[in-house]
């Protein structure tokens, strides 16, 4: 039996969530390895945490369109989308409610996780079922999340000196 669209969208917000709560963690688990920190959470910083929600997304976009990526022509165009939205919006409700109510509170970043990653998985699925929604060139999304995938790898390493890169618990940038 096929399974739906609705299906393996489940199942990919089940694996973000998932995986990129271990990924939270990993980093500290392995000894602060190096090769784990390219794709988890070195810090606590807004930046580490985007990371938490694009890898996992990523690698599930990978093995989800091995079954059904090819039912949808606009596959990977709504699979970029579905990311970018979800990784673009963990800093702006965190710098909204931050900025609003004056505090951090650790269980609301968590909420604010599984938010965004819903969203996004909501976005593709809106995306895939338009049929007025075409991808003229697949191949230029995956290659855009490739550069999206290098340019979190460059700046775990090399971060800019600006607040969404700096842990507000050690007021350090990166892999140190």
């Amino acid at each position: 039996m096929k399974k739906s669209l609705s299906f393996w969208q489940f199942v990919g917000f089940v694996f973000t969530s998932v995986v990129g709560t271990l990924l939270h963690f990993l980093y500290e688990w392995t000894g602060e390895s190096v090769i784990v920190g390219l794709f988890s959470a070195v810090n606590e910083s807004i930046f580490e945490h985007m990371k938490l929600l694009f890898f996992p997304m990523f690698l599930f976009a990978i093995i989800e369109a091995k079954y059904i990526g090819e039912e949808y022509d606009n596959f990977w165009c709504a699979k970029l989308v579905g990311i970018l939205v979800g990784v673009g919006l963990i800093p702006v409700i965190y710098y909204t409610y931050t900025g609003i109510f004056g505090v951090n509170a650790d269980w609301f970043n968590i909420i604010i996780f599984f938010i965004t990653t819903a969203i996004s998985y909501i976005v593709e699925t809106r995306l895939m079922k338009n049929d007025r929604c075409r991808c003229i060139q697949p191949n230029l999304a995956k290659f855009i999340m490739v550069m999206v995938a290098a340019v979190f790898i460059v700046f775990t390493f090399f971060p800019p000196k600006i607040p969404l890169f700096k842990d507000p618990m050690t007021g350090t940038y990166g892999i140190q």
